[in-house]
């Protein structure tokens, strides 16, 4: 019989060997191969901590977004304690402001302090009556404010401010004069400031000399406006803010028109 090819019977001398398809070369085993070693590196084994991982990162996420709300809540109140927003309803300060303009209102602009009110919490410290000053400046003559008027309406009213505390103001031949002298009001038409007419006379105004904390309006648009002409003067507490600045509509942008009257001494 003939004899077995030497590599024939050295695969039968070595059955756990394979044939030259997929064989094993000698002193090699499948652990050793580099190859298969790079293989087996480059697949991400699977743990148990991937869950965790991924409930870390929805918690921070989640952590994220709350995070961003409260900001924007903080950001919100706190510019809603300086400023507050206000529609300008009806024409009573035409032609100044239009119907409908919307402004922002400087809520802060005559926050005060009663120093007796605080001096009174001291011992053996009575002191009566106020003493106010004011963080920045009080109401001016000129000033544009937002009010709850005195007169019982819910809704808040723009007017401008035209007397304070211990002025004598009277109205008469159309023009306002405080204290005795005439206001140049150069923001309106001339000769329009009255109290009304009967029969086509025009009505007589009453002289008013402003309380102490009050202050005397009177709108723009002096023939069709409700204020100190009709409900006397505005108490300083009843003031909102003062107006500031218009941001609607667009071609309005801009300042509220106050007036300063460099030419009146008070």
């Amino acid at each position: 019989m003939d004899e077995l090819p030497s590599q024939s019977r050295r695969n039968l001398d070595h059955p756990g060997q394979r044939d030259d398809l997929g064989s094993v070369p000698d002193g090699y085993t499948a652990g050793s191969d580099p190859l298969r070693s790079t293989w087996d590196s480059d697949v991400p084994a699977l743990t148990d901590d991937q869950p965790a991982n991924a409930s870390k990162s929805a918690a921070r996420a989640a952590r994220e977004i709350i995070e961003t709300v409260l900001l924007a809540a903080v950001i919100f109140f706190g510019v809603r304690m300086l400023v507050l927003n206000f529609k300008v309803d009806g024409l009573s300060m035409m032609p100044n402001l239009q119907n409908h303009e919307l402004l922002l209102v400087n809520r802060n602009a005559y926050e005060d302090i009663d120093l007796n009110h605080l001096l009174n919490r001291l011992p053996f410290v009575d002191r009566e009556g106020t003493w106010v000053i004011y963080r920045f400046d009080p109401p001016k003559r000129g000033d544009i404010i937002v009010f709850d008027p005195p007169n019982g309406d819910n809704k808040p009213y723009i007017k401008r401010v035209i007397g304070t505390a211990g002025e004598t103001v009277e109205i008469h031949d159309g023009n306002v004069y405080v204290n005795g002298i005439k206001l140049d009001e150069p923001y309106i038409r001339a000769g329009i400031t009255d109290c009304g007419t009967t029969d086509g006379k025009p009505d007589p105004c009453p002289t008013v000399v402003v309380p102490e904390g009050d202050v005397f309006v009177l709108g723009d648009n002096r023939r069709n406006s409700s204020d100190s002409r009709v409900f006397g003067p505005v108490p300083i507490d009843n003031i909102i803010g003062k107006a500031i600045v218009t941001y609607w509509p667009l071609e309005d942008v801009g300042r509220v028109p106050h007036y300063s009257y460099p030419d009146f001494t008070k």
